[in-house]
């Protein structure tokens, strides 16, 4: 069985960067395209960056530039560095891997979830 889990959130001040880290289990090394997301209370939850298999990625508007997304050194994991935190940023951030090919940020294409970690970004 597949599981996800998301690590590194926290508190920080605007301006301020957080590394988020997730592992996965069970699955099949390298074979995945994978994403981070984030959600906050009453609103949908939306894609921040996804990777495919090869490496090239994707990302929201509100991400590009200031954050980065890559694999970890260790098979099947995921990072996502975070500089010049907004407080808008505030927010559960999720991991999710996908079996297909291509799954950009799509979250119904996506099979597997982490249960996310905080960020909060204070002004």
């Amino acid at each position: 069985q597949v599981q996800m889990k998301e690590s590194g959130g926290g508190s920080v001040q605007a301006g301020e960067s957080l590394r988020l880290s997730c592992s996965m289990s069970g699955g099949t090394d390298g074979s995945y395209f994978m994403g981070w997301f984030r959600q906050v209370p009453g609103k949908e939850r939306e894609g921040v960056a996804s990777i495919d298999s090869d490496g090239s990625t994707t990302y929201a508007d509100f991400a590009q530039g200031r954050f980065t997304i890559s694999k970890g050194i260790a098979k099947n994991t995921l990072d996502l560095h975070m500089n010049s935190l907004k407080p808008e940023d505030t927010a559960m951030y999720y991991c999710a891997a996908s079996p297909l090919v291509w799954a950009a940020m799509v979250v119904g294409l996506y099979n597997y979830w982490g249960q996310g970690t905080q960020v909060t970004v204070s002004s």
